[in-house]
Formats: C-alpha cells, structure tokens, sequence
C-alpha cells in the first residue's frame, strides 16, 4: 500500500471524536458575559446560545433615545455571541480536526 492508500488509524479518530464532544459539552455549558458601553449593558449566554440574563445601567436609560439604547443592547450581544464562538473555537482548535484520515476522503 501506499501512503496514499494507508487505512485511517480508527482508534485514534475516535479518541478524537470523543475529546471533541467533550470539549463541546464543556464550551456549551460555559456562561459568559457580553458588554457594551463600557459595561453598562450585559448579557450572559451559555454556549448554547441560550440568553439568560440583560442588565441596562439605568442612567444608560434615555427615553428620548432609544437607539442609541437598542445598539448597546445590540453590541453586547454581538460581544457574548463572539465570545462563545472564539471560546468553541478554543475548545475544539487543539484537537488536530480530520487529519488523522490517511487521505480517506480524497484530501
């Protein structure tokens, strides 16, 4: 055979496809906190992209400007939101992704 040809080591695939659900459990499990305005709007979501808390500063509150209160509400979720995805990315990155496939696939 060929390197080319070489069978995938399937005991190391699925070692590796075990690590990868266990970091993604963990990540989806963790709360982190999105911010704006210099912290004075919150939100906390878990990995799961399930909101469980806003906080709004209340002298951020101007009735006469509730845009400028809806894009800090806006840009703290885009802050949680990334977080996640950065923390997901983290979680999995480490784990060498498919490369263990000898060329299976073509690649």
């Amino acid at each position: 055979m060929t390197d080319e040809m070489a069978m995938p080591d399937f005991g190391s695939l699925l070692g590796q496809a075990q690590a990868m659900m266990a970091a993604s459990a963990e990540a989806a499990d963790e709360v982190v906190e999105g911010q704006s305005g210099g912290g004075v709007v919150k939100v906390r979501v878990n990995g799961r992209f399930e909101f469980s808390a806003v906080e709004i500063d209340p002298a951020t509150v101007d009735p006469t400007d509730v845009p400028m209160l809806e894009d800090l509400v806006l840009a703290a979720l885009h802050d949680a939101t990334a977080q996640i995805g950065a923390r997901q990315q983290e979680a999995l990155g480490g784990l060498g992704g498919l490369g263990g496939l000898g060329g299976l696939l073509g690649g």
